[in-house]
């Protein structure tokens, strides 16, 4: 999609490796950066990518030499977090699905050998293996011919009321002269979720009421139904996709017997007004377990992600003028900072799940202003 670019005369080309729906991209074409290749095999995010930005990503990076890759000047991935993160699985390099596609990093940046490799993942990675893994990557990249800086950084402490703990990692080729790099400092400014909300006539689907259920026989099985609207919450089905025999009335009576799904508790209505740039807790739903966590609107957003489960997966939930409920997607594109006429034509799960795994596009453009001074500082561009 088109981006109002800056003046800046000193062009430089990237790559955009795992690059989901284009967070860094948008980031860097705002200083008039050029994209000259990107790449990420998910489907789903190829579609969206081509959407905005006119071109496919090419597939599974793993299947593609080096030199099929245009030279470049800075080399951009946010590459899977999922062996590194304390929701995922931890088994980083381990991760025979997604652990060792750093090393394809390494392999296209020996290659190339770009002035910058510009990288992002989970804050635990800094912790992961107590500490081995990002010393590896520090090592091996330092093996390669590059300075290797890098810092945690939280969103929330940069203007975007999301909080996110991300680790940013960025690597200078040694005969640029940059010795140190200092991340940009926290803006700290104020601003609450409520200024980045649609109003609920526009979250339908999103708003969680507390129901009492109704079991009701259907053809082929059973369905359990909020007793006052008739809205369908669970369906159970004779048989199972193994073509094994179900007891689906028992299963839809045991639901009803559990009493009223989703029961919703505002613990601390004293916080409900409170002003912070955090998260602000007021109540749980349930048991107030992953998914299940309310929060005031005055406050921050809990981090999106891609996977967490419960009746508000994803987003967490949000007292939002009196209703309980989750962030709609264009809240979440908001809160990752992509524009709201950045297209994503896909359902609204699918949308959770691209933005969760996403980038922090005002953290980025922090970071790569401070990138790019460090370059021509020196001379050596």
């Amino acid at each position: 999609m088109p981006q109002k670019k800056s003046k800046d005369s000193n062009r430089l080309k990237f790559i955009d490796l795992f690059a989901g729906i284009g967070g860094f991209r948008l980031a860097l074409e705002m200083f008039g950066e050029e994209c000259v290749f990107s790449s990420d095999f998910n489907k789903n995010s190829q579609i969206v990518y081509r959407d905005n930005f006119k071109e496919t990503p090419k597939g599974d990076i793993t299947k593609i030499k080096a030199k099929e890759i245009p030279p470049h000047d800075v080399l951009c991935a946010g590459f899977p977090c999922q062996p590194f993160s304390v929701s995922g699985n931890q088994k980083g390099f381990d991760d025979l699905n997604n652990g060792n596609l750093f090393l394809n990093i390494e392999r296209i940046a020996k290659h190339h050998k770009p002035k910058v490799i510009f990288l992002e993942n989970v804050g635990h990675l800094e912790r992961h293996n107590d500490g081995n893994t990002l010393e590896t990557i520090k090592r091996n990249l330092s093996n390669m011919g590059y300075n290797f800086f890098y810092e945690v950084l939280n969103s929330s402490d940069y203007g975007v009321p999301q909080h996110r703990k991300r680790i940013y990692m960025v690597a200078f080729r040694k005969d640029l002269g940059v010795s140190s790099f200092k991340f940009p400092e926290p803006t700290m400014k104020e601003v609450k979720l409520k200024d980045f909300l649609e109003p609920n006539s526009k979250a339908k689907n999103q708003i969680i009421d507390e129901t009492l259920p109704k079991a009701v026989k259907i053809e082929g099985g059973w369905k359990v139904v909020n007793k006052k609207t008739g809205k369908t919450l669970r369906k159970f089905l004779w048989k199972d996709k193994k073509g094994r025999r179900v007891n689906a009335k028992k299963k839809a009576e045991d639901v009803v017997k559990k009493g009223m799904l989703h029961p919703i508790d505002i613990h601390d209505r004293e916080n409900v007004q409170s002003r912070a740039i955090k998260t602000i807790r007021v109540g749980t739903i349930g048991k107030g377990g992953q998914g299940e966590r309310i929060y005031s609107v005055n406050g921050h957003s809990a981090t999106l992600t891609a996977s967490t489960g419960g009746v508000a997966s994803k987003t967490q939930a949000y007292l939002v003028k009196g209703k309980v409920r989750k962030l709609t997607p264009l809240e979440c594109k908001r809160l990752m900072g992509f524009p709201d006429n950045f297209k994503m034509d896909v359902i609204d799960g699918t949308a959770y799940t691209l933005l969760g795994n996403s980038v922090v596009i005002p953290v980025l453009k922090l970071i790569y202003r401070e990138i790019k001074q460090s370059i021509y500082k020196n001379g050596k561009n």
